[in-house]
């Protein structure tokens, strides 16, 4: 019989953990500056910091996890599939690696969770539900048993607060993939007490993960709880720097969008910072064509035809194709609108809610009317008197036409809430309700939600809760799992009080 070698006998002898003592977590200054040139879009100056702590420091695994975070920016900033079909590839090797790291540290389970979360949240991107659904549930399993063991991480917080309000807030679609996987549970408000505790903690200590918590607590803001002011005072008023930051820049404009500054956001994505140090974000050319379509300007084509020539992935196409079509239509080209809109069935994937709804545009073959149009871009840009004056006195121009008096009621119910006309808002979203609510569009389902945020501002809390309500028993064919979201997180506001 053959002897055995000692040190094969002492490997078997060694407990597991042993064998890998000399693999550590250290956000080192070098990891530090590749994880920062990451979140600043520096990618080639990210990669070439990764190579040199592999190099320097081959035991630190903090490597490994900025290198995937790299992984995650490439695959977000370009949004091509097959880019993300090979690079996830990588998600495995990467988990194992970090597995063989100290497991005291409370980077241990923290940096396989967050490995995790980045690939689910593009998995969701790519209609990988199923999978996305797994790695989120692993990576909530993760962060939970890290916040037994390591309670004064606040890193935790930062990713616990995302995924406590992304549970809370599961579309109807999905919920089948949360009965199935359990085991998770929370609500928007617990997700952004986390989150706010975080931000306090940042004020009084240096936090690595700052401006990501920053990020995350503003656009859970926006999407979800209806507080867009407060959003865009966070994100103004923190230590991102849209001058030399590409992905700043995207946030802060992401944001003003959608709080009433298309204004600022379109002055922000004019200085965009771009240069060969930077990777291309090429999706600020469709932000910045819609900012300015949103303030009718005559250039606002430009950027949009732009998007579709640098872009090389899918998502955005179709709803870019319909933007074109309804600036050819607003520019009084009828055939132009008709040419881009019969794109939006060709090109492009159909993922998202925006590309969904610019596609049913296009097949129901109705060309929008031009005025309606106008006035539902110059509301979304939050220049609210000038689309007022367009529908103030159009009532009977759109009688005869059952769609088109629908939205009627239900554009003009949204202007003059926004204007704070209260009584007129709730008759308008009243008989859009009314008489919308066994149609397919949104009009109604929007109706009742907004209806809902309106009593919750008049401390109205009965009535908003009924609201809401109606708005989750209306399933439209667009923006059903949006509009839900945005009611679930308003039945919750309302339900203690």
């Amino acid at each position: 019989m053959k002897k055995i070698s000692p040190i094969l006998l002492l490997i078997f002898c060694l407990p597991y953990h042993a064998l890998f003592a000399g693999k550590y977590f250290d956000f080192s200054a070098s990891a530090k500056a590749a994880y920062q040139n990451v979140l600043s879009l520096r990618l080639v100056e990210a990669r070439a910091g990764i190579d040199q702590m592999k190099r320097s420091e081959p035991d630190n695994l903090m490597a490994i996890y900025v290198e995937n975070y790299l992984d995650f920016v490439t695959v977000f900033a370009n949004d091509n599939e097959s880019e993300y079909r090979r690079l996830s590839k990588n998600m495995d090797a990467r988990l194992d690696k970090i597995s063989r790291g100290d497991r005291k540290s409370p980077y241990y389970l923290y940096t396989q969770a967050e490995i995790r979360l980045q690939w689910a949240l593009l998995r969701l991107r790519f209609s990988d539900f199923l999978s996305g659904a797994s790695d989120i549930k692993q990576a909530y399993a993760l962060l939970e048993q890290n916040q037994k063991k390591h309670p004064d991480f606040i890193a935790n917080k930062k990713s616990l607060g995302l995924l406590h309000a992304m549970i809370g807030n599961v579309p109807d679609d999905y919920k089948w993939v949360v009965r199935g996987l359990g085991g998770m549970s929370g609500s928007t408000e617990q997700g952004l007490r986390e989150l706010e505790e975080v931000l306090a903690y940042a004020r009084q200590h240096e936090f690595v993960f700052e401006n990501e918590a920053v990020v995350t607590y503003a656009f859970l803001q926006l999407y979800l709880n209806n507080k867009s002011a407060l959003a865009w005072e966070t994100i103004k008023n923190s230590k991102l720097n849209p001058t030399n930051n590409p992905l700043a820049a995207y946030a802060l404009a992401t944001v003003a969008m959608r709080a009433e500054q298309n204004d600022e956001a379109i002055r922000i994505l004019q200085n965009f910072p771009t240069g060969s140090v930077y990777h291309e974000l090429n999706h600020r050319y469709y932000m910045l064509g819609l900012a300015k379509l949103r303030r009718l300007d005559g250039d606002a084509n430009q950027a949009l035809e732009m998007f579709l020539k640098q872009y090389k992935g899918a998502n955005g196409v179709k709803e870019c194709y319909q933007k074109l079509a309804w600036y050819s239509l607003i520019q009084g080209n009828q055939k132009a609108y008709q040419d881009y809109i019969n794109m939006v069935r060709e090109k492009g994937a159909d993922n998202s809610e925006p590309d969904k709804a610019a596609l049913q545009e296009a097949n129901s073959a109705e060309m929008p009317d031009t005025r309606l149009i106008k006035a539902r871009l110059l509301f979304d840009g939050g220049y609210y008197q000038r689309a007022y004056d367009l529908l103030k006195n159009a009532t009977a121009d759109y009688s005869a036409h059952r769609k088109r008096s629908l939205e009627y009621t239900y554009r003009i119910g949204r202007i003059t809430h926004k204007m704070g006309k209260s009584p007129e808002a709730f008759r308008f979203y009243q008989q859009t309700l009314d008489n919308g609510a066994k149609e397919p569009w949104y009009f109604a389902c929007n109706a009742a939600l907004q209806m809902g945020l309106l009593h919750e501002e008049k401390r109205d809390y009965f009535n908003a809760r009924s609201a809401f309500q109606r708005c989750l028993g209306l399933h439209p064919k667009e923006y059903a799992n949006s509009l839900h979201a945005q009611a679930k997180a308003g039945l919750s506001r309302c339900s203690n009080k």
